[in-house]
């Protein structure tokens, strides 16, 4: 069976690759150890005179990363051919986890910028409107209320600082 252009087969009516998955997904065990092996490095990971320097179990964990990746990447390499036929995820099927992916990444990117409660506001809003297709009253009621418990809770009672936009600082937060 050959592959099409988006790494489905051509048996099974499409779909992502089940190779394709496990190769990126190696590679990127792969990466995270290699970040880990790196910044171990430059922290110390030797044994020094006084017992392991700061950076001696977190390399041996990124190296234990590095090999069990490399291991995978090396299987997924070795059975490419049998793994051709095997579809990891139809087309139809992956169109809705895409649909709250997408949403949920550009929830957290938007944290970055305007902060976790505000962000929060939008993204219950927008999924009671778009997903549950809610009322104005019942999604103002729970996308303003869930924010401002949060941040009660949080801010006020616990003391416990979350990430906080323009708005929050304008308020003196």
């Amino acid at each position: 069976m050959s592959d099409n252009a988006q790494g489905g087969t051509a048996a099974g009516g499409g779909g992502l690759a089940t190779r394709w998955v496990e190769l990126v997904v190696a590679l990127l065990i792969v990466a995270g150890g290699a970040v880990v092996v790196t910044d171990s490095l430059r922290l110390g990971a030797k044994w020094g005179s006084d017992g392991p320097e700061a950076g001696y179990f977190p390399f041996l964990v990124g190296s234990a990363l590095l090999l069990s990746g490399g291991w995978i990447v090396a299987n997924v390499l070795w059975r490419w051919r049998k793994l051709a036929s095997s579809v990891f995820v139809e087309w139809s099927a992956l169109k809705p986890v895409l649909m709250m992916l997408l949403p949920s990444i550009a929830y957290v990117v938007l944290i970055k910028f305007i902060g976790l409660y505000v962000a929060s506001a939008i993204f219950i809003g927008a999924f009671m409107v778009w997903r549950g297709k809610y009322g104005a009253l019942p999604t103002a009621s729970v996308a303003l209320g869930v924010p401002v418990a949060l941040f009660l809770l949080f801010e006020i009672w616990f003391l416990v600082p979350l990430p906080k936009g323009p708005l929050e600082h304008l308020i003196g937060y």
